[in-house]
């Protein structure tokens, strides 16, 4: 690709790619000495050189009543990036919410068996805002799909630096495992005695991942943000009314 697509893909382009260039081949110099060099006229010289101070991507000094103009090295381009990366990637679970509420329908996706059920639990680990909202049975989980995978899928949990706050019944639970834990990421809370709960359920991302039990063995992840806002409500405030754990 030539340098000028490429500038003009960064923000500088037109005038501003002949200003900048010309800035960096003298390396130091006055508004006059880039005019000449970019064949601009010092007025629009003058303004771009501000603006690309403004980028960090040029500096001014003064010697005298001549303002002095230097350029930053060019891998300063590379730190704007990557800081308009950084800065996109905080605005992108919020942009993802956005992404068709409006008009689009419900989708609801189902998966049969086992398999299906260890597709909700990698779908979880997608999850943009780093937290997962759960409704959990271990005795069933023990069971579909098993104690082995679900210590693995605890394991990329924890390596993602997801979250996972959860409700679970004291009477599903069939092992001491799973506790609330800082090293885990784990916030939990057990539900008034008699709530039990088969099935698990997961919150994330404007989605509803639903895992069956034994007896009913699927998996469905329905996308919706009205079912996921009602769902999430449900959620808080059987969080305010249950058991807290304190971590280990």
């Amino acid at each position: 690709m030539k340098i000028d697509k490429i500038l003009a893909e960064m923000g500088l382009s037109g005038n501003k790619s002949l200003v900048y260039l010309a800035a960096l081949e003298i390396g130091t110099g006055s508004v006059q000495d880039i005019a000449k060099s970019s064949n601009l006229p010092r007025t629009t010289v003058h303004e771009i050189l501000l603006w690309l101070n403004n980028q960090g991507l040029v500096s001014i000094t003064n010697r005298g009543r001549t303002r002095i103009f230097s350029t930053e090295s060019p891998e300063k381009l590379l730190g704007i990036l990557k800081e308009k990366e950084r800065r996109l990637n905080l605005i992108m679970p919020e942009l993802m919410l956005y992404m068709g509420t409006a008009k689009s329908r419900p989708r609801v996706r189902f998966y049969d068996g086992v398999q299906g059920v260890k597709t909700i639990f990698e779908d979880t680990l997608t999850v943009k805002n780093k937290i997962l909202l759960g409704i959990l049975s271990m005795e069933d989980l023990y069971k579909i799909p098993g104690k082995d995978f679900m210590e693995r899928y605890v394991k990329q949990r924890v390596e993602a630096g997801i979250k996972l706050n959860v409700v679970r019944s004291e009477m599903k639970d069939v092992e001491e495992v799973w506790p609330a834990s800082k090293e885990e990421n784990r916030e939990l809370h057990y539900a008034p005695h008699g709530f039990i709960f088969p099935m698990t359920m997961y919150l994330y991302d404007y989605k509803v991942g639903i895992i069956g039990t034994q007896k009913e063995t699927f998996g469905m992840i329905i996308e919706s943000a009205d079912f996921f806002q009602t769902q999430k409500n449900l959620f808080e405030i059987l969080w305010q009314v249950t058991k807290v754990v304190k971590q280990k």
